[in-house]
């Protein structure tokens, strides 16, 4: 982490220098005085880790060729900067520099200090000149014209060039020059050659004989989508895998940067499933499809979260549309700028819960007061949907909410959200889990904006065990943020690969690079904290982390790490309440769950765990909305000690326990598997089943067991009655059999007169 920080603060200004000396030496080039200043400025930030000898950073090539070769979009750990920049801020250093700006909507909208001055156009002083854009967030900054984009830090660097050397502006090749492995050129040079192939060998709809074409229309669910429409989004046929491409041009050039293969295959419902894949990777892959057709002056869009939907929207209503890269699951800050110039936007990812759930956060970073909602609905499907059932789109659009809403609502502003929840019961349940369908039964989903508390007795199992729940719903795409405190990264991602291969890779390093390249694509991230550490840097990490990657999970492993002692006059149960009411609010706030593991308090080994066994005052388990347990019979050594109760569920009211088995090859947990061997752990003698019967799992055999027992008892109270009302000369009582008997008697027997 830190050598990506320092290569990315100190070698590109160095070696950029140089190139910017031999190719623009009148264009604001570095002069020795200023790389030295941004070599002091950077080394003095990142410091050097004293472990590492200094060979190894400065021309030390063969030590770091023996190192693992490092990818630029592998996934990567969040670092929260050290000293987070505000608004405020920004605004203040911009004033001192006498650089002129004026509020956007999630952006500042600055002049831009990246313009060759022999090309650039006669500086002006309206809005319209305002071509670089600074995240109110984050301090990130682009500029349109030059595409130059880098840190806050970068834009302080440069600014501070400026007034040191007494220039107007910067070669734009500054910041765009950033060293690349040799590794890393390859693997980008081999990209390009694979979009230009798909590219190349795909053929546009007007080519396709008109049969087959409408053939793909229909298995798209875009029959009515016009040939003409297709062609003026550049979209395209791949006939060997029969995918839609839709290219992605970028730049002032407008190059071909990418494309996105789409396939579809019909659903057991009879609905189309989409399946996406891009060139480049979708960390690299940042295409706002349809923004190259949309004009400098148009004030208004729709935002979809599929091209096909942004193909029916625009053939519809003539509107601006344009379709994010990622869909529902993220929206890249790096797009923000690119949808400054619009006073309007009106977002229409979807015609399910979940998109609408992306909406309402999206929403928040783009602008509340300009965005509006598509509620999704019968009426109200995904636009590609409601374009096949000949609805009036437009008038779907014009209907829109605002995103805004005022602190007192009636019943008649939750009218309609009322109903979707009741129309919509299964997708309002959550995510569900493919791995634990205990889970889906009892908590019926993951849920956003929640608060899960979990708990387990000391080497019980809880991380390994929290760790497969979240990477269960990271594969169905959940984005999941992990702050583990108690174990270091490697060895929590380690156990997550070993989870995730279902399998040992110690003894199969064959197949790591394959099960690596898959772990990779998943939304996953991981803190750098580790140890004891402040709640506030905590926090600050996590909405840093929701507001890049619309992270919608969060696993805190664990809150006594997060405690801290600096303050041993402050009663440690004070300070663990405001912990805990601290992430209730963030987790509704951000509308993101948040996972808590806590310590119980010290049980005997043969007491089961309680809610009230969790470490401290009752407000954790009052302000969760999920309360888990996992439970180990610590004096038992056969399979099926452990297993998992869920003490509270705040959604429904189910409760329940189920077991749990633990698979040390793959460090899985499971329920168990029902059999014969699991019928001799149980105590006392069991029928043997005769070959080829089915055998009956042991809890349907205990509850035949029970029914048996009282209808025995039944049989022998109305034996007594019978005895109590006899005749004194009665020669023989009549002997009566219970329900049981009369079952196991063989068909085609007949009666006997006492039965009669």
């Amino acid at each position: 982490m830190w050598r990506r920080w320092f290569v990315k603060g100190t070698t590109c200004f160095l070696q950029v220098a140089a190139y910017s000396f031999s190719r623009f030496p009148h264009h604001g080039c570095l002069s020795s005085s200023i790389v030295r200043h941004l070599a002091k400025r950077h080394t003095s930030r990142f410091a050097l880790p004293t472990s590492y000898p200094r060979g190894q950073l400065w021309g030390a090539t063969p030590t770091l060729g023996l190192i693992r070769g490092y990818k630029k979009d592998a996934k990567f750990t969040i670092d929260f900067p050290v000293n987070p920049v505000t608004v405020t801020d920004i605004k203040q250093y911009l004033r001192s520099k006498d650089i002129p700006f004026h509020d956007g909507y999630s952006c500042l909208h600055a002049q831009s200090i990246f313009m060759d001055l022999s090309t650039s156009s006669p500086a002006g002083s309206g809005k319209d000149n305002c071509n670089m854009f600074i995240d109110k967030t984050t301090g990130q900054f682009l500029c349109k014209d030059t595409l130059v984009e880098g840190s806050w830090e970068d834009l302080q660097d440069c600014l501070e060039v400026m007034q040191k050397e007494g220039q107007t502006s910067l070669s734009p090749h500054v910041l765009l020059g950033y060293p690349e492995s040799v590794e890393e050129q390859e693997e980008r040079e081999m990209e390009l050659k694979e979009v230009q192939r798909i590219w190349s060998s795909s053929i546009p709809f007007s080519d396709v004989p008109e049969e087959e074409a409408q053939l793909i229309k229909t298995m798209f669910q875009i029959s009515k989508i016009s040939n003409a429409t297709l062609k003026r989004f550049g979209v395209r046929l791949f006939k060997p895998t029969k995918s839609l491409v839709f290219p992605w041009f970028w730049g002032p050039d407008s190059s071909l940067r990418g494309v996105k293969l789409m396939s579809a295959q019909s659903t057991e419902s009879g609905n189309v499933a989409y399946t996406e894949a891009t060139v480049p990777k979708a960390g690299s892959y940042h295409n706002l499809f349809g923004l190259p057709l949309v004009g400098r002056k148009d004030t208004e869009v729709v935002v979809t979260g599929h091209e096909v939907d942004t193909l029916a929207v625009s053939q519809a209503t003539g509107l601006p549309c344009i379709a994010l890269p990622r869909g529902v699951s993220c929206l890249p800050p790096v797009l923000l700028p690119y949808l400054e110039q619009f006073k309007k936007v009106t977002l229409w990812l979807g015609g399910d819960m979940r998109s609408w759930e992306a909406s309402k956060i999206f929403s928040r970073k783009l602008g509340l007061k300009r965005c509006s909602l598509v509620r999704p609905g019968e009426f109200q499907p995904c636009p590609v949907e409601a374009l096949v059932q000949g609805k009036n789109l437009a008038r779907i659009i014009k209907a829109s909410i605002p995103a805004a809403h005022k602190s007192i609502v009636s019943f008649r502003q939750l009218r309609e959200d009322v109903f979707g929840e009741l129309m919509n019961t299964e997708q309002v349940a959550g995510v569900k889990w493919t791995r634990f369908q205990e889970l889906n039964r009892i908590l019926k989903g993951h849920r956003k904006g929640e608060l899960t508390v979990f708990t387990g007795p000391t080497g019980s199992g809880k991380t390994t065990f929290i760790s497969e729940f979240a990477l269960d719903l990271c594969m169905q795409g959940v984005n999941t943020l992990w702050g583990s405190f108690e174990i270091n990264n490697v060895r929590l991602a380690k156990i997550m690969l070993t989870q995730f291969a279902m399998q040992r890779l110690e003894e199969n390093l064959d197949q790591y690079d394959y099960w690596a390249d898959k772990f990779e694509e998943l939304p996953l991230y991981f803190m750098t904290f580790h140890g004891q550490q402040n709640i506030k840097a905590v926090l600050d990490t996590m909405q840093h982390a929701v507001y890049l990657y619309d992270i919608n999970h969060v696993i805190i492993d664990n809150l006594q790490f997060m405690m801290g002692q600096e303050n041993l006059n402050v009663d440690k149960f004070a300070v663990q309440d405001h912990i805990i009411g601290a992430f209730r609010r963030f987790a509704t706030n951000s509308s993101c769950h948040v996972t808590l593991i806590i310590h119980p308090r010290k049980e005997e080994d043969d007491r089961e765990l309680q809610t009230a066994s969790i470490f401290g005052t009752a407000k954790a388990s009052q302000e969760a909305d999920n309360v888990l347990i996992l439970q180990e019979k610590k004096l038992v050594t056969c399979p099926g000690r452990r297993s998992l109760q869920v003490a509270k569920n705040r959604f429904d009211g189910d409760v329940g326990i189920f077991p749990l088995e633990f698979l040390k090859g793959s460090l899985t947990f499971s329920a168990p598997i029902k059999g014969k061997h699991k019928l001799r752990k149980v105590k006392g003698e069991m029928p043997e089943t005769s070959q080829g019967e089915e055998t009956t799992p042991m809890e349907e055999r205990v509850t035949v067991k029970k029914e048996e027992k009282k209808e025995e008892m039944a049989a022998k109270k109305n034996e007594q009655v019978v005895k109590m009302e006899k005749p004194a000369k009665a020669t023989k009582t009549p002997k009566v059999k219970s329900a049981a008997a009369v079952r196991s008697r063989p068909e085609g027997l007949k009666k006997t007169q006492n039965e009669e």
